[in-house]
């Protein structure tokens, strides 16, 4: 490897507008001599070539890590300053200290090396693709978890978003300890005792 050339850093964050469950961030580091062939936006790829790749990058990258922010951080700090905090600990976690870190979307989280953010970074530097990812896969596989802890929610249909299907679940069995109190409309409707909340079981 030269190590001459500066070494990048890709974040990018996956559930920010989930109704449930945590945010979660991830940080890569492509090793410069280990190029992984068909990254893009995490979005514009099928599950399985995701699961393919998150492997591939485990194994290729020089350096990665994958961070949260849970519900509790979320609903205290707002949804913006959890994802903040979860880019955060994803570049803390890192093996290696990058020179820069390059950022998906149009906000920093506090950093202690050069930093920038790309807006669609996700489909235009490959260690942000990378991390969207790493971030995504992460994410979904915690809501495919908890599918098998609540079925009647289908969370490894809708992965927590706000689809008119959660909606109705929410509205027929109430409030988990996982969904996200500070989003609307599940706000509005605790504040109008429309629905109930009740304990994870």
């Amino acid at each position: 490897m030269d190590t001459a050339l500066p070494l990048m850093a890709g974040v990018d964050e996956a559930g920010r507008g989930s109704l449930a469950g945590a945010v979660f961030a991830a940080a890569v580091i492509l090793h410069p001599d280990r190029p992984i062939a068909g990254l893009a936006d995490s979005k514009t790829l099928t599950a399985a070539k995701r699961e393919q790749l998150f492997l591939q990058i485990q194994e290729q990258a020089l350096s990665w890590c994958i961070a949260s922010a849970s519900v509790e951080e979320i609903d205290q700090l707002n949804i913006l300053q959890a994802t903040l905090l979860a880019m955060q600990r994803a570049v803390a976690g890192l093996t290696v200290v990058p020179d820069e870190v390059l950022v998906d979307g149009n906000r920093l989280p506090k950093l202690t090396m050069p930093a920038q953010a790309i807006v669609k970074g996700d489909s235009k530097v490959a260690a942000i693709s990378a991390a969207s990812i790493l971030a995504k896969v992460e994410r979904d596989r915690l809501m495919d978890d908890y599918h098998k802890r609540y079925p009647v929610y289908a969370f490894h249909q809708h992965k927590g978003y706000g689809t008119a299907q959660h909606l109705a679940e929410i509205r027929q069995h109430g409030f988990l300890d996982i969904h996200r109190k500070s989003f609307n409309p599940l706000r509005t409707w605790l504040a109008e005792n429309a629905v109930v909340s009740h304990q994870n079981g």
